[in-house]
C-alpha cells in the first residue's frame, strides 16, 4: 500500500471511535484530512452522525465546514469524547511528537478537552525514542533567538521555520540533535522557557490508542 493509502485506511478506521450524537475533536494534517473525509462520508447516510466538531486549526475547519460539519468554538465546549489526530512520531508509550503542521498549541488545547486521544498513523511514525523529526516549539517571536540558545544548551539546534505563522501569529524553532527519553520531564521543562508557548512533544495529553496503518491492515495500539 501506498501512504496515501494508510492514511485513508487509518482515516477511516477512526469512525469507530466517534460516539453518534456526538462532538468530535479534530486535528490537523494530511492523516486527519483522510478522517475528516471520511466522516463526511458518514454523514452522507447518517446525518446524526456528529452534531460538530471542535477544530485545532484554520484548515480543519475550513475542511470540516465545506462538507457541512459545525465547528464550535473550544471555549464553548466543556468535554470532548474523543480527539482524532495524527503525529510526526509516536513512540511505544503513547507519548508523541507533533507540530509538523504548525498547529501544536491549538491541538494540546483541544486535545485536553477530550477524555480520549486517538492518534491515526502510518507505522513509519511508530519510533523507539522521540527525536529524529525536527521538534516544532511555538515560540513569541521576540523570544526566538533565547530560545535558540536555550536548546543550544541541551546539545539541539533550533532554526525559526521559514515563511511560517502559527494561527496564534507566533513563529515555529524546529529543534534537531535531541533524542527525547523523558518526555513527560521534557515537556514540562521545555514549556518553562520564557518565550514558548508550548512545545511538541504530547506526553501530558498522550494518546490513548494509536490505529496505526500496516500492510497488513489497521494495527491498533493501545497505552
Amino acid at each position: 500500500m501506498t501512504q496515501d493509502e494508510l492514511k485513508t485506511l487509518v482515516g477511516r478506521a477512526a469512525l469507530d471511535y466517534v460516539q453518534a450524537g456526538s462532538i468530535v475533536g479534530v486535528g490537523t494534517g494530511s492523516t486527519v484530512d483522510k478522517f475528516i473525509d471520511a466522516l463526511g462520508e458518514a454523514l452522507k447516510t447518517d446525518p446524526k452522525r456528529v452534531v460538530g466538531a471542535v477544530s485545532s486549526s484554520v484548515r480543519s475547519t475550513q475542511r470540516l465546514e465545506a462538507l457541512g460539519i459545525p465547528v464550535l468554538p473550544a471555549e464553548t465546549v466543556t468535554e470532548l469524547g474523543v480527539y482524532i489526530d495524527g503525529a510526526d512520531e509516536i513512540d511505544h508509550g503513547g507519548n508523541m511528537i507533533k507540530g509538523g503542521g504548525a498547529a501544536l498549541t491549538r491541538e494540546k488545547i483541544v486535545a485536553d478537552l477530550a477524555r480520549q486521544f486517538v492518534c491515526i498513523a502510518d507505522e513509519s511514525k511508530l519510533v523507539q525514542a522521540l527525536g529524529k523529526f525536527p521538534l516544532p516549539v511555538e515560540v513569541i517571536p521576540m523570544a526566538a533567538a533565547q530560545v535558540i540558545r536555550a536548546f543550544a544548551k541541551l546539545g539541539g539546534e533550533g532554526k525559526v521555520r521559514e515563511g511560517c505563522t502559527t494561527d496564534n501569529g507566533n513563529v515555529i524553532v524546529d529543534v534537531t540533535g535531541l533524542q527525547i527519553t523523558e518526555p513527560a520531564r521534557f515537556e514540562s521543562d521545555i514549556n518553562q522557557i520564557p518565550g514558548v508557548v508550548t512545545v511538541g512533544v504530547f506526553a501530558r495529553n498522550k494518546a490513548s490508542v494509536c490505529l496505526l496503518g500496516t500492510s497488513q491492515g489497521v494495527k491498533t495500539l493501545k497505552f
